[in-house]
């Protein structure tokens, strides 16, 4: 039986989180891409706690016009980073959601990396 794409992408997923595991040290940065916006979380696993997140829905970025593409990516990367680093965080574990690290996956990452996060 072949599998669709989404079925793929949540086996990828599966793989991944395997071994990507978020500590208090090192959080996970998950990532969460929708055809309308993109998501990114900083998770601690070990107190299951949400410590920072960031989102294209927010009004600083919706009023700069910007979405679903790599620009709004780009926004959303960089402050997530900032936010991470005003609560002392500087190293996560990225987490791609089962996504390929391309497009917009990668412009979040670039620019999470541009504004101070290590990963």
């Amino acid at each position: 039986m072949k599998a669709d794409r989404k079925e793929l992408t949540r086996r990828r997923h599966l793989r991944i989180r395997r071994r990507v595991v978020g500590t208090s040290e090192r959080p996970r940065l998950a990532i969460f891409r929708s055809n309308q916006h993109i998501y990114a979380q900083v998770i601690d696993d070990t107190q299951h706690q949400t410590l920072v997140a960031a989102s294209t829905l927010e009004s600083g970025i919706r009023t700069q016009g910007v979405g679903a593409n790599s620009e709004g990516s780009k926004l959303v990367g960089k402050l997530i980073a900032e936010r991470a680093l005003e609560q002392g965080i500087t190293e996560v574990v990225f987490d791609r959601g089962g996504k390929l690290y391309h497009g917009r996956v990668a412009a979040l990452a670039e620019a999470a990396r541009e504004a101070g996060l290590s990963f």
